[in-house]
């Protein structure tokens, strides 16, 4: 006979009215259920891991979501190092500058008239606008940096992200690449010439004749190291590329070294629209993960199936009610010594 008490243990808490900070909501939301739940088990995770000592926290950053004012969200989880390496999208570390630089998005609306856009030199992002003339800025800003770099050099995206980061925080651009240099935190981006690093390093070429070469397989191989030398954790806003990267990373040593041993992440937040039966990866589930050696079998983890720009702003605020300063972040110096 079944025992009810396995199924009847947890009472559902009602929500009620009162004064209270975000941190106090989400905690009485992880007591309900469906999303609502979700998200409060996410803050409460995303919470324990910066609490752990040894523990490295990725983040994948992923679609374009700079332009809908997360990046100061991501800027700050950055300077106060709760997370310690990005994984990101072009669009995510460059769409941020422009607004660091002076410049800013509008509200606008889906419904908009896009010919009428288009003849304006307006750039449309669902219901946000940007001016054409201000992207074109921040293209010509990466470009100018470009340009002081050797042409005889190979660079790593980390390698050039940081070295930019430098360069914005010098020219008082206060973005997410600058923050992170700033901090000691090393940013990947495997897609980044899909997005205006593309052509601002196409247009060097093209006008000025300087070619920077990328190595990809230098990212693969730091993030590989990473995951190999200490306990990890994730959280991914969205899935696509940067959150299949920073999975690979955990199964690089066990393959290197003709083992069967993967380095698998211990906690694991993902929070995303998109649903697992299509068989995408930005859908696919944490525990489709274990069956590659990505997540722990026992890993701490929760999905939120919720737009990004509802679900970060109110985690990022209640971690930032509940824990003052993160004591005991990984040195990740040596990753810049290399």
């Amino acid at each position: 006979m079944v025992d009810r008490k396995l199924y009847l243990s947890d009472p559902e808490k009602s929500i009620e009215v009162g004064k209270k900070s975000v941190s106090q909501l989400l905690d009485d939301m992880a007591q309900t259920g469906f999303q609502g739940k979700r998200l409060g088990e996410a803050a409460r995770i995303w919470t324990e891991m910066v609490q752990q000592k040894g523990l490295t926290i990725f983040m994948g950053y992923s679609g374009s979501l700079s332009t809908t004012g997360q990046w100061k969200l991501v800027r700050w989880l950055i300077e106060n190092r709760f997370i310690d390496v990005l994984v990101s999208t072009g669009a995510n570390v460059s769409e941020d500058i422009m607004e660091a630089m002076g410049h800013k998005y509008y509200q606008g609306t889906w419904l908009a008239n896009d010919e009428e856009l288009l003849d304006a030199k307006i750039d449309r992002f669902y219901d946000i606008y940007a001016d054409e003339y201000d992207y074109r800025e921040l293209e010509g800003l990466i470009r100018e940096f470009a340009g002081t770099l050797d042409t005889k050099g190979v660079y790593s995206t980390r390698e050039f992200l940081n070295r930019f980061g430098e360069y914005q925080w010098n020219k008082n651009v206060k973005s997410i690449t600058a923050a992170a240099w700033k901090a000691g935190v090393p940013i990947y981006s495997p897609g980044l010439i899909d997005s205006g690093y593309g052509v601002a390093l196409s247009l060097l070429q093209r006008q000025e004749h300087k070619l920077i070469r990328l190595d990809q397989t230098k990212d693969m191989e730091e993030l590989g190291q990473i995951a190999d030398r200490t306990r990890t954790g994730v959280v991914y806003i969205g899935g696509g590329v940067p959150k299949d990267t920073i999975q690979l990373a955990t199964i690089i040593k066990s393959l290197s070294e003709g083992g069967e041993e993967p380095t698998p992440h211990d906690y694991a937040i993902q929070i995303t629209t998109d649903s697992p039966q299509w068989g995408g990866l930005s859908g696919c589930t944490l525990e489709e993960a274990i069956s590659w050696g990505k997540i722990a079998a026992d890993s701490t983890r929760s999905v939120v199936y919720c737009d990004a720009t509802i679900a970060l702003p109110l985690i990022t605020q209640a971690m930032s009610e509940r824990v003052t300063k993160r004591t005991d972040p990984p040195d990740l110096s040596w990753v810049f010594s290399r």
